[in-house]
């Protein structure tokens, strides 16, 4: 598992004969196969925090969908005033980040994606608006199981070899409309002539 420390902040407390100090630290945990987890520990010294924060992390890990070591497709995380775009990349672009963004896309497994902090910097809000973004992500298989679909009618494939046998079998049902209709037409046709002959000689009988 990899694990990397993000911040470290240090709190004052002002206490009768002096000030009590404590630490806070935020730690991200992966193991670069598609599994981070962020969380933040406390305690009164700093390896007690990152002790805590690294277990935390440890079971709130999620699972990143990725597409050849980049994310699927573009997506926006956001937490309080900060906002977090992460971009899929070609091979060879590498890890475009900073700060805690770069520190979780790198503990995900990540290789290729471009982003760009906007809003806040503030390191406890950037690091939950670039887990929110990572959470939005989902596998086509997800989006075709949501929608009811196939894999290959999600990506347009088996509708357009579909077009050709649905206008096979239009043609072939007018095909038999008509047939019927003729048959139709030719059993009617005799029976109209006998009727017709019917009048006819009992016309001349009453004649």
């Amino acid at each position: 598992m990899r694990e990397n420390v993000i911040n470290i902040n240090r709190v004052a407390k002002v206490v009768k004969g002096g000030r009590r100090f404590s630490f806070s630290a935020i730690v991200t945990v992966g193991d670069g196969k598609g599994k981070v987890g962020v969380a933040m520990g406390k305690a009164n010294e700093i390896a007690d925090a990152i002790r805590k924060g690294s277990e935390s992390a440890r079971t709130s890990q999620i699972t990143v969908p990725m597409l050849k070591d980049t994310i699927p497709y573009k997506v926006i995380g956001r937490f309080g005033a900060s906002r977090v775009l992460l971009k899929p990349a070609s091979p060879g672009t590498g890890v475009i980040a900073a700060g805690g963004v770069r520190a979780i896309l790198e503990a995900a497994g990540v290789k290729n994606i471009l982003t760009k902090q906007l809003g806040s910097r503030n390191p406890n809000n950037v690091v939950k608006a670039t887990m929110d973004g990572l959470k939005q992500l989902r596998t086509v298989e997800q989006f075709a199981a949501k929608r009811g679909l196939s894999v290959p009618e999600i990506l347009g494939l088996e509708k357009r070899a579909a077009k050709p046998a649905a206008a096979e079998e239009t043609v072939e049902t007018e095909a038999e409309t008509v047939a019927e209709t003729v048959e139709t037409e030719a059993v009617e046709a005799p029976a109209a002539v006998e009727v017709t002959e019917t009048e006819n000689k009992e016309s001349q009988d009453n004649e």
